[in-house]
């Protein structure tokens, strides 16, 4: 049986959902793909518009946008080898609003004041490595904490 082609692999992990250009150059030269075949096959992809980093960055903003706040998208998304320009125009068209999304996240996940210090530290913990500013995340815990009753 012949080898499925540079191409064809290259295709079916983009069938698959939007890759970064610099993310899937990696996943194919890590599959044994010559790193000059693969520069100027992505090349072609982006020239057909199958390859496109704006694409990426806007689904990578719509799906991580509810859960994630704006700091950790932009450097997951810096991890990615996306422009910095790309990345904030993104996040300018989607509106990303980290405080509601903070409020929102805190909600599903936890929905009540933190019971002693040891809770909250766990809540912050979370809430920190999903992206949020420390002073938000606080601040969100004391309005909490102040609005149930005693």
């Amino acid at each position: 049986m012949a080898a499925v082609s540079l191409r064809a692999q290259a295709i079916r992990l983009l069938a698959r959902r939007e890759h970064a250009r610099s993310e899937l150059q990696q996943k194919l030269i890590a599959k044994g793909a010559d790193p000059d075949e693969v520069r100027l096959l992505l090349d072609e992809l982006a020239a057909q518009d199958y390859l496109s980093d704006a694409r990426y960055v806007r689904a990578t903003v719509a799906h991580k946008s509810g859960a994630f706040g704006r700091q950790r998208i932009i450097e997951e998304l810096k991890s990615k080898g996306i422009a910095r320009d790309d990345i904030e125009t993104a996040l300018a068209e989607a509106h990303i609003d980290d405080e509601a999304a903070l409020h929102a996240l805190w909600q599903r996940r936890f929905g009540r004041a933190p019971v002693d210090e040891r809770d909250k530290a766990r809540q912050v913990r979370f809430l920190q490595a999903r992206g949020f500013a420390v002073s938000a995340i606080l601040r969100l815990l004391r309005d909490r904490v102040s609005r149930e009753p005693s």
